[in-house]
């Protein structure tokens, strides 16, 4: 459906909602509403793929994580610090690189992951709402080729792989040298 007027005063909207930047911002708000709404009790998007990633990824530093997550290394530092203020995660000094931060999850970091997906089931029904299946399954298509085109052109583009020896394990609780944060 397109956004049409019979009015020549709305000539400006109709050339504004014909301009995929427009169009992809307002997508991006609906999309933050609808994730407040389902989500926003628990966490933010950010928080939510940053908490997502640590369960593929234990013990990643903050900069992978940032890559990983397409986000700037200082949003991914802060954003790691709220989290483990929460008791959602918890920041190690990696003993191998003393200004780096190796992440793990909580078990509250994971009890609240797997509390979230009932609200991210609502959240993805909620955004295609009125989509037949082939439809959002086109959308995501062309969404993702987007993306993965314009990557480069991002401040925080996507890291376009992770390193061999990325995941590691949990450091032990007692008698580890990696001091926590």
């Amino acid at each position: 459906m397109e956004f049409e007027s019979e009015n020549l005063e709305d000539r400006a909207l109709v050339e504004l909602y014909t301009q995929p930047g427009h169009l992809l911002r307002r997508a991006q708000q609906i999309s933050a509403s609808i994730f407040h709404d389902e989500l926003g009790q628990y966490v933010t998007p950010v928080q939510y793929a940053i908490l997502r990633v640590l369960v593929e990824y234990p013990g990643i530093d903050q900069v992978t994580l940032a890559g990983l997550v397409a986000i700037d290394t200082s949003t991914a530092a802060s954003v790691a610090i709220r989290l483990e203020e929460k008791g959602l995660l918890r920041r190690y000094l990696d003993p191998n690189n003393r200004r780096q931060r190796a992440l793990y999850l909580t078990d509250a970091g994971t009890e609240l992951l797997s509390a979230t997906v009932p609200g991210i089931k609502r959240l993805h029904k909620r955004v295609f709402e009125g989509f037949s299946e082939e439809e959002e399954s086109q959308f995501m298509h062309l969404l993702q080729k987007l993306v993965h085109l314009n990557n480069d052109q991002s401040r925080a583009p996507l890291a376009k792989r992770i390193q061999a020896g990325t995941k590691r394990a949990a450091p032990q609780r007692r008698g580890t040298k990696a001091a926590s944060t």
